[in-house]
């Protein structure tokens, strides 16, 4: 579970990130899912794009991706995820 600290570390952090996901008309696919496991595996913050014509609530598809990467919602900005968890050997050194 990430401080408010740490999610300021990770929000500014991330501002140079691009999305390297985006979740269209057909919403969350395990073919996404497992993707964006191995994106967080190699990278551990990532951003998530959510396109205009997908349905889903951008809180709802967060919540969904949280639980079956076991990742932490660094925060949502619009339609845009950002998604962190740490590495077996964690590369971003998060504030205490």
């Amino acid at each position: 579970m990430l401080n408010s600290k740490q999610r300021k570390f990770l929000t500014a952090k991330a501002n140079s990130v691009k999305p390297i996901y985006n979740v269209g008309k057909s919403s969350l696919t395990p073919e996404i899912v497992k993707g964006i496991d191995e994106a967080l595996e190699a990278r551990e913050l990532i951003k998530v794009s959510i396109l205009k014509n997908c349905m889903d609530d951008p809180k709802e598809i967060a919540e969904i991706i949280s639980e079956r990467t076991h990742s932490d919602v660094v925060r949502i900005i619009g339609k845009k995820i950002i998604l962190y968890r740490a590495a077996k050997k964690p590369v971003i050194e998060l504030p205490d």
